[in-house]
Protein backbone atom coordinates (compact mmCIF):
# COMPACT_ATOMS: atom_id res chain seq x y z
CA UNK A 1 0.00 0.00 0.00
CA UNK A 2 0.87 3.55 -0.26
CA UNK A 3 0.04 5.54 2.15
CA UNK A 4 -0.23 9.17 2.80
CA UNK A 5 -1.46 12.28 4.89
CA UNK A 6 -2.64 15.48 2.82
CA UNK A 7 -4.02 18.69 4.09
CA UNK A 8 -2.65 21.63 5.33
CA UNK A 9 0.63 21.70 8.06
CA UNK A 10 -0.84 20.29 11.22
CA UNK A 11 -3.89 19.48 10.09
CA UNK A 12 -3.51 16.47 7.36
CA UNK A 13 -5.85 13.75 6.84
CA UNK A 14 -4.75 9.66 6.41
CA UNK A 15 -5.09 8.70 2.94
CA UNK A 16 -4.47 5.95 0.27
CA UNK A 17 -2.97 6.01 -3.42
CA UNK A 18 -4.59 2.98 -5.15
CA UNK A 19 -3.23 0.87 -7.81
CA UNK A 20 -4.52 3.26 -10.70
CA UNK A 21 -3.09 6.08 -8.44
CA UNK A 22 -6.47 7.39 -7.46
CA UNK A 23 -6.15 8.95 -4.07
CA UNK A 24 -8.48 7.60 -1.02
CA UNK A 25 -9.73 9.00 1.89
CA UNK A 26 -8.65 6.89 5.33
CA UNK A 27 -10.40 9.31 7.85
CA UNK A 28 -13.31 7.27 8.02
CA UNK A 29 -11.00 4.33 9.11
CA UNK A 30 -8.15 5.65 11.20
CA UNK A 31 -7.55 8.89 12.32
CA UNK A 32 -3.84 9.26 11.67
CA UNK A 33 -0.67 7.32 9.37
CA UNK A 34 1.03 7.27 12.96
CA UNK A 35 2.95 4.67 14.89
CA UNK A 36 -0.31 2.79 16.78
CA UNK A 37 -1.68 2.63 13.36
CA UNK A 38 1.10 0.84 11.79
CA UNK A 39 2.08 -1.32 14.73
CA UNK A 40 -2.02 -2.52 14.43
CA UNK A 41 -1.88 -5.37 12.09
CA UNK A 42 -6.36 -5.43 12.71
CA UNK A 43 -6.36 -1.42 11.40
CA UNK A 44 -3.65 -2.14 8.49
CA UNK A 45 -6.21 -5.41 7.43
CA UNK A 46 -9.30 -2.82 7.59
CA UNK A 47 -7.90 -0.25 5.48
CA UNK A 48 -6.20 -3.00 2.67
CA UNK A 49 -9.78 -4.75 2.45
CA UNK A 50 -11.17 -1.78 2.02
CA UNK A 51 -9.07 -0.50 -0.63
CA UNK A 52 -9.38 -4.15 -2.41
CA UNK A 53 -12.98 -3.99 -2.32
CA UNK A 54 -12.77 -0.08 -3.79
CA UNK A 55 -15.02 1.21 -0.82
CA UNK A 56 -12.65 4.13 -0.12
CA UNK A 57 -14.04 7.59 -1.17
CA UNK A 58 -12.18 9.31 -3.69
CA UNK A 59 -10.27 12.53 -2.47
CA UNK A 60 -10.18 15.67 -5.26
CA UNK A 61 -6.10 15.70 -5.46
CA UNK A 62 -6.10 18.55 -7.03
CA UNK A 63 -4.21 21.73 -5.19
CA UNK A 64 -3.76 19.45 -2.14
CA UNK A 65 -0.83 19.66 -0.20
CA UNK A 66 0.94 16.56 0.62
CA UNK A 67 1.95 16.25 3.95
CA UNK A 68 4.86 13.98 5.32
CA UNK A 69 3.45 10.36 5.20
CA UNK A 70 3.65 9.79 9.13
CA UNK A 71 2.19 11.95 12.17
CA UNK A 72 3.98 12.08 15.39
CA UNK A 73 7.05 10.63 15.36
CA UNK A 74 8.91 10.03 17.98
CA UNK A 75 12.51 10.01 16.63
CA UNK A 76 14.56 10.25 13.70
CA UNK A 77 17.68 8.11 13.72
CA UNK A 78 20.27 8.77 11.32
CA UNK A 79 23.25 6.91 9.82
CA UNK A 80 25.97 8.68 8.12
CA UNK A 81 28.45 8.05 6.26
CA UNK A 82 26.64 4.42 5.00
CA UNK A 83 27.88 4.39 1.05
CA UNK A 84 31.02 3.08 -0.38
CA UNK A 85 30.72 5.89 -2.85
CA UNK A 86 29.54 8.73 -0.48
CA UNK A 87 32.97 7.60 1.62
CA UNK A 88 35.15 7.57 -1.08
CA UNK A 89 33.96 11.26 -2.63
CA UNK A 90 34.63 12.72 1.16
CA UNK A 91 37.91 11.31 1.43
CA UNK A 92 36.52 9.36 4.92
CA UNK A 93 37.25 6.10 5.92
CA UNK A 94 34.25 3.56 5.85
CA UNK A 95 33.53 3.48 9.23
CA UNK A 96 33.51 0.27 10.97
CA UNK A 97 30.40 0.42 12.78
CA UNK A 98 27.26 2.86 11.66
CA UNK A 99 27.53 6.44 12.43
CA UNK A 100 24.28 7.48 14.43
CA UNK A 101 23.11 11.08 14.76
CA UNK A 102 19.33 12.72 15.25
CA UNK A 103 17.44 14.92 13.49
CA UNK A 104 14.20 16.42 15.86
CA UNK A 105 10.77 15.50 14.64
CA UNK A 106 10.12 19.39 14.13
CA UNK A 107 12.20 19.22 10.88
CA UNK A 108 9.90 17.16 9.06
CA UNK A 109 8.01 18.60 6.36
CA UNK A 110 6.15 17.69 3.74
CA UNK A 111 8.06 16.35 0.54
CA UNK A 112 7.08 19.66 -1.91
CA UNK A 113 7.16 22.02 0.99
CA UNK A 114 9.78 25.01 1.36
CA UNK A 115 12.99 24.35 2.65
CA UNK A 116 14.54 26.87 4.07
CA UNK A 117 18.74 28.02 4.00
CA UNK A 118 19.53 29.03 7.48
CA UNK A 119 20.44 32.51 7.95
CA UNK A 120 24.46 32.82 7.71
CA UNK A 121 24.26 29.75 5.77
CA UNK A 122 27.12 29.19 3.41
CA UNK A 123 27.18 25.31 2.93
CA UNK A 124 23.64 23.91 3.05
CA UNK A 125 24.09 20.97 1.05
CA UNK A 126 21.14 18.13 -0.78
CA UNK A 127 21.46 14.24 0.37
CA UNK A 128 18.52 12.02 -0.95
CA UNK A 129 18.18 9.23 1.33
CA UNK A 130 16.34 5.53 1.99
CA UNK A 131 13.86 6.46 5.10
CA UNK A 132 12.72 3.38 7.04
CA UNK A 133 9.70 3.58 9.43
CA UNK A 134 9.51 1.30 12.22
CA UNK A 135 6.17 -1.10 12.75
CA UNK A 136 7.24 -3.01 15.50
CA UNK A 137 8.98 -1.93 18.79
CA UNK A 138 12.71 -3.05 18.38
CA UNK A 139 14.93 -3.66 21.27
CA UNK A 140 18.19 -5.87 21.30
CA UNK A 141 17.07 -7.37 18.17
CA UNK A 142 19.49 -10.38 17.32
CA UNK A 143 19.72 -10.13 13.30
CA UNK A 144 19.41 -8.73 10.05
CA UNK A 145 16.73 -10.57 9.63
CA UNK A 146 14.66 -9.44 12.72
CA UNK A 147 15.51 -6.05 11.38
CA UNK A 148 13.81 -6.34 8.46
CA UNK A 149 11.06 -7.73 9.92
CA UNK A 150 10.19 -4.65 12.24
CA UNK A 151 9.66 -2.60 9.36
CA UNK A 152 6.75 -1.03 8.47
CA UNK A 153 7.57 0.63 5.13
CA UNK A 154 9.27 2.76 3.19
CA UNK A 155 9.92 6.21 1.99
CA UNK A 156 12.18 9.39 0.45
CA UNK A 157 13.99 11.34 2.85
CA UNK A 158 15.78 14.64 1.73
CA UNK A 159 18.62 15.00 5.00
CA UNK A 160 19.10 18.92 4.15
CA UNK A 161 22.47 20.16 5.87
CA UNK A 162 24.72 22.47 6.94
CA UNK A 163 28.47 21.35 6.85
CA UNK A 164 29.99 24.85 8.07
CA UNK A 165 27.61 24.00 10.96
CA UNK A 166 27.88 20.66 11.06
CA UNK A 167 31.98 20.11 10.67
CA UNK A 168 33.37 23.70 11.17
CA UNK A 169 31.74 24.85 14.29
CA UNK A 170 32.44 22.61 17.21
CA UNK A 171 30.65 19.80 18.86
CA UNK A 172 28.83 17.15 17.05
CA UNK A 173 27.19 17.47 13.65
CA UNK A 174 23.90 17.93 15.32
CA UNK A 175 23.79 22.13 14.86
CA UNK A 176 23.71 21.08 10.73
CA UNK A 177 21.58 18.86 10.94
CA UNK A 178 18.70 19.78 12.90
CA UNK A 179 17.27 23.37 11.02
CA UNK A 180 14.00 24.14 10.21
CA UNK A 181 12.30 22.23 7.34
CA UNK A 182 15.81 20.22 7.50
CA UNK A 183 13.86 16.79 6.39
CA UNK A 184 11.29 16.83 3.76
CA UNK A 185 9.37 13.32 3.89
CA UNK A 186 7.42 11.39 1.31
CA UNK A 187 4.87 11.79 -0.69
CA UNK A 188 4.20 8.39 0.54
CA UNK A 189 4.83 5.18 3.37
CA UNK A 190 4.99 2.15 0.84
CA UNK A 191 4.59 -1.08 3.35
CA UNK A 192 7.21 -3.01 3.28
CA UNK A 193 5.36 -5.98 1.32
CA UNK A 194 5.90 -3.84 -1.98
CA UNK A 195 9.44 -3.48 -1.28
CA UNK A 196 10.86 -6.91 -1.44
CA UNK A 197 14.45 -6.19 -1.51
CA UNK A 198 15.56 -2.37 -0.16
CA UNK A 199 19.03 -3.02 -1.40
CA UNK A 200 17.69 -2.93 -4.87
CA UNK A 201 16.65 0.64 -4.99
CA UNK A 202 17.84 3.07 -7.24
CA UNK A 203 17.84 6.99 -5.76
CA UNK A 204 18.38 10.21 -7.94
CA UNK A 205 18.73 14.15 -7.01
CA UNK A 206 18.45 16.84 -9.03
CA UNK A 207 19.46 20.64 -8.43
CA UNK A 208 17.84 23.05 -10.91
CA UNK A 209 17.22 20.64 -13.41
CA UNK A 210 21.52 19.34 -13.04
CA UNK A 211 21.39 15.50 -12.20
CA UNK A 212 23.55 15.30 -8.85
CA UNK A 213 23.40 12.11 -7.33
CA UNK A 214 22.14 9.02 -9.03
CA UNK A 215 23.01 6.22 -6.39
CA UNK A 216 21.32 2.57 -5.74
CA UNK A 217 21.24 1.12 -2.02
CA UNK A 218 23.22 -1.55 -3.26
CA UNK A 219 25.84 0.76 -2.58
CA UNK A 220 25.04 0.76 1.14
CA UNK A 221 27.67 -0.26 3.88
CA UNK A 222 25.43 -1.28 6.28
CA UNK A 223 22.61 -2.59 4.89
CA UNK A 224 18.49 -1.41 5.99
CA UNK A 225 18.19 -4.91 8.20
CA UNK A 226 21.35 -4.11 10.02
CA UNK A 227 20.89 -0.70 10.39
CA UNK A 228 17.39 -1.90 11.98
CA UNK A 229 19.73 -4.50 14.45
CA UNK A 230 22.44 -2.05 15.16
CA UNK A 231 20.53 0.70 16.28
CA UNK A 232 18.10 -1.24 18.42
CA UNK A 233 21.19 -2.70 20.45
CA UNK A 234 21.22 0.71 21.32
CA UNK A 235 18.22 2.47 21.59
CA UNK A 236 14.42 1.11 21.92
CA UNK A 237 12.93 1.85 18.04
CA UNK A 238 9.21 2.10 18.50
CA UNK A 239 6.52 2.54 16.00
CA UNK A 240 6.52 5.08 14.27
CA UNK A 241 9.94 5.94 14.44
CA UNK A 242 11.99 7.13 11.45
CA UNK A 243 15.69 6.07 10.28
CA UNK A 244 17.05 7.68 7.68
CA UNK A 245 19.66 5.56 6.27
CA UNK A 246 22.52 7.67 4.75
CA UNK A 247 23.29 9.20 1.04
CA UNK A 248 24.76 7.97 -1.71
CA UNK A 249 27.76 10.31 -3.99
CA UNK A 250 26.91 13.19 -5.70
CA UNK A 251 26.33 15.52 -2.57
CA UNK A 252 28.29 19.32 -3.36
CA UNK A 253 30.87 18.79 -0.45
CA UNK A 254 32.30 16.00 -2.47
CA UNK A 255 32.94 17.86 -5.37
CA UNK A 256 35.80 20.50 -6.56
CA UNK A 257 35.83 23.83 -5.70
CA UNK A 258 33.82 25.64 -5.66
CA UNK A 259 31.53 23.82 -4.16
CA UNK A 260 27.89 24.27 -5.17
CA UNK A 261 26.16 24.63 -2.12
CA UNK A 262 22.54 25.64 -2.10
CA UNK A 263 21.00 29.02 -2.49
CA UNK A 264 17.75 30.71 -2.10
CA UNK A 265 15.67 30.08 -5.22
CA UNK A 266 17.66 26.51 -5.94
CA UNK A 267 15.05 24.12 -6.83
CA UNK A 268 16.07 20.65 -5.81
CA UNK A 269 13.80 17.15 -6.68
CA UNK A 270 14.84 13.91 -5.57
CA UNK A 271 12.88 10.36 -5.74
CA UNK A 272 13.63 6.95 -4.86
CA UNK A 273 12.29 4.08 -7.38
CA UNK A 274 8.88 2.87 -6.41
CA UNK A 275 9.05 5.29 -3.64
CA UNK A 276 8.11 8.34 -5.20
CA UNK A 277 9.12 12.18 -6.19
CA UNK A 278 9.87 15.30 -4.18
CA UNK A 279 10.43 19.02 -5.34
CA UNK A 280 10.91 22.04 -3.30
CA UNK A 281 12.15 25.32 -3.41
CA UNK A 282 14.71 26.48 -1.11
CA UNK A 283 13.91 30.90 0.61
CA UNK A 284 16.00 32.25 2.96
CA UNK A 285 15.01 31.44 6.38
Amino acid sequence: MKLLRVGTAGAERPALLDAEGTLRDLSGLVEDIDGAFLADASALGRVRAAAEAGELPVLDAAGLRIGPPVGRIGKIVCIGLNYHDHARETGAEPPSEPVVFFKAADTVVGPNDTVLVPRGSVKTDWEVELAVVIGRTARYLESAEEGLAHVAGYAVAHDVSEREFQIERGGTWDKGKNCETFNPLGPWLVTADEVPDPQRLSLKLWVNGELKQDGTTAEQIFPVGEVVRYVSRFMTLYPGDVINTGTPAGVAMGRPEPKPYLRSGDVVELEIAGLGRQRQELKDA
